[in-house]
């Protein structure tokens, strides 16, 4: 999984939350503060930044090395993966993962228990999200395992760049698993007692299992990448709404204010449209080979400066 979706996904969230941030003063099982929230997600976005820029400088690999590519050197467990290719998959997958990471706070804007105070919900999705993000584009970022699909003949043009060698962990099933798994914890905590929690909680866990599957069919990822990015996405979802919890505070649903549902389409339509804007702009981009690369030097005054730039191959 590529990390720009996500991190494009922060301000279709930050612009969504706008309209329902008006009732604040709703009740809430959680306790957050913007002076310590608003650092710690920006931080983690910078994180997710430099993973990004670790993955761009990876080295590839040459033919060389993938002609001594052997299956037998994988793990039993890993072996039936090797060689899969399937676009099909990939794309099937691909409508799993962004489809729900856009689904949850979309479906959280319509949760009446939630929807008095979705501005700190959608806060905390994002602070959940930038942290699976931070997570995995340092670790593929540092890590180098080939892909499934480089054991075969397949892929093509696909066989050569720094992704080839991006196998550990699975970024879509971890991403899925965090969307999915706060979803879930989010709505056990906004209604305690539910009849619903335990169809909640089954939809949370099957979602990214559906995606890690579609991910070995596509030969992207091995069963072990899967494994671990379901356990990353899956405890990062739970446990980060979960150290929000005030547990001086007892949440009574009885005391919700009614829904307006008016502000809430308005809120996920607005976050909806940026983040399908964003998206179709970055993928435009990253068709045309566009990368980031990293600058510094000294100025004519004899300061030092740094930065980012855009580059194109030719």
């Amino acid at each position: 999984m590529k990390p720009c979706p996500t991190l494009l996904l922060a301000g279709a969230l930050l612009l969504s939350a706008g309209p329902a941030a008006r009732a604040q003063q709703a009740p809430s099982p959680y306790t957050t503060r913007f002076a310590v929230e608003a650092p710690l997600t920006a931080g983690l976005l910078g994180l997710s930044g430099t993973g990004l820029l670790l993955v761009q400088h990876k080295r590839t690999a040459t033919d060389a090395d993938l002609a001594a590519l052997d299956r037998a050197n994988i793990p039993a467990l890993d072996r039936f993966s090797a060689g899969r290719f399937s676009p099909r998959a990939q794309l099937i997958s691909d409508g799993f993962c962004y489809g729900t990471l856009a689904l949850v706070p979309a479906l959280l804007a319509f949760q009446p228990n939630v929807h008095g105070r979705y501005g700190q919900v959608a806060g905390l999705y994002l602070e959940t999200l930038s942290s699976t993000a931070a997570l995995f584009t340092l670790t593929v970022g540092t890590v180098y395992r080939y892909r499934p699909y480089l054991y075969g003949p397949e892929g093509g043009e696909l066989r050569h760049g720094p992704v080839a060698t991006d196998s550990f962990f699975g970024g879509h099933t971890a991403h899925t698993a965090t969307a999915t798994f706060f979803a879930a914890q989010v709505f056990h905590d906004f209604n305690p007692g539910s009849p619903a929690q335990p169809y909640v909680w089954g939809a949370a866990a099957a979602v990214p299992a559906v995606v890690a599957y579609f991910r070995i069919r596509a030969g992207k990822h091995f069963l072990t990448d899967n494994l671990v990015g379901y356990a990353v996405g899956a405890t990062v979802g739970i446990m980060v709404p979960r150290l929000h919890r005030d547990p001086a505070t007892a949440f009574d649903p009885a005391t919700v204010p009614p829904q307006r549902f008016l502000d809430s389409a308005v809120g996920v339509g607005v976050g909806a449209a940026v983040g399908l804007t964003a998206l179709h702009f970055y993928k435009k981009l990253h068709g045309t080979g566009v990368s980031l690369v990293p600058v510094q030097g000294l100025n004519l005054n004899g300061y030092a400066y740094g930065g980012v730039r855009l580059v194109r191959a030719l």
